[in-house]
C-alpha cells in the first residue's frame, strides 16, 4: 500500500517511524520545504509544494498512491482543503491526523483571538514585553505594534527581523520543557505571550509556565478545517490503515 504522508509535524514523523517497520506499507513524507534544516525522517522524503490541489493530485495519479494522510500543522488549513479536494479528485483515500487543541484550565488567562491582527490590538498601546511563539510567517504584522518588545523563538532565524525598536530571536527547536520555559520567561521579563493553539505536548510547555508565572496568553484560535475522515492519534492512523489494508486484501484488491 503506497501511502503519501503531508508532514511537517511531530506525528507525522512519529507515524513514519511508524509505519517504516511494516513491510506491508511504502510510505513518503511531503514536506513544504519551510525548514532549512528539518529533522530526519524514517522513510523517504519529498520536499517543496506541489502546485496547489491539482498539482497535488496529479502527483497522487503519477506516483500511484492508495492513501493520503494530512498530517500538516492544524493552522495549515490551506494545505488540508487541497488534500480534501486531490484525493477526491484523484479517487484515493484521506485520512486527517489532527491533534485536538488545547483546552483553558483553571488558572489561565486567555485572550483568544481570530487572526494576528487581532493578536496584535490585543496587546494593547501599553508597551509590554512579548513572548512571539509563532511562525517567521505569522511576525510581520507586529511592526504595527512597535512600541512592545519582542522576544521571537523560532525553529529558523528570522530574515529580515522584525522593523522594530527592540526585538530579541532565539533559534530553537521543541519540545521544551516548562522549567526551561518558566526560565526563559522570567529571564527576559516576559508580560505576554502570543500563541497558537497547536495543540500536542512539544510546545505546551509555553502555555503551562505562562500559567505557572500569571502571565496572559494571547491565543490564536484555530481555523476553519475542511470536512475529512480524522483521527487524533498516530495509534489510530495505524489501526485505521491496517484495516483498509484488510478490506484490500480480502477484495484481493
Amino acid at each position: 500500500m503506497r501511502i503519501l504522508i503531508l508532514g511537517g509535524t511531530a506525528e507525522a514523523r512519529a507515524l513514519a517511524q511508524a509505519l517504516a517497520a511494516h513491510g506491508e506499507y511504502e510510505a513518503t513524507v511531503s514536506l513544504a520545504g519551510r525548514t532549512a534544516e528539518p529533522l530526519p525522517q524514517a522513510v523517504p522524503v519529498r520536499s517543496g509544494g506541489f502546485g496547489g490541489a491539482d498539482g497535488l493530485a496529479r502527483y497522487l495519479r503519477d506516483a500511484d498512491v492508495d492513501v493520503l494522510i494530512d498530517a500538516t500543522h492544524p493552522f495549515a488549513a490551506a494545505i488540508s482543503a487541497n488534500a480534501v479536494q486531490a484525493a477526491e479528485s484523484a479517487n484515493v483515500k484521506l485520512l486527517a491526523l489532527r491533534r485536538p487543541p488545547w483546552e483553558k484550565v483553571s488558572g489561565d488567562n486567555w485572550i483568544e483571538v481570530e487572526s494576528v491582527e487581532q493578536a496584535v490590538t490585543a496587546l494593547g498601546d501599553t508597551p509590554k514585553r512579548v513572548f512571539l511563539a509563532l511562525g517567521r510567517n505569522e511576525l510581520q504584522p507586529f511592526t504595527a505594534a512597535p512600541q512592545h518588545s519582542y522576544l521571537v523563538r523560532s525553529v529558523d532565524p528570522v530574515d529580515p527581523p522584525l522593523a522594530v525598536r527592540d526585538a530579541v530571536y532565539i533559534a530553537a527547536r521543541g519540545p521544551f520543557s516548562e522549567e526551561e520555559d518558566r526560565d526563559l520567561l522570567t529571564r527576559h521579563e516576559i508580560e505576554a505571550i502570543v500563541a497558537k493553539n497547536s495543540g500536542g505536548t512539544a510546545t505546551y510547555s509555553k502555555i503551562a509556565a505562562a500559567r505557572a508565572l500569571g502571565l496572559p496568553v494571547v491565543m490564536l484560535k484555530r481555523p476553519a478545517l475542511p470536512d475529512a475522515a480524522s483521527v487524533a492519534t498516530v495509534e489510530e492512523v495505524v489501526a485505521w490503515l491496517d484495516h483498509a489494508l484488510t478490506l484490500s486484501t480480502a477484495r484481493g484488491v
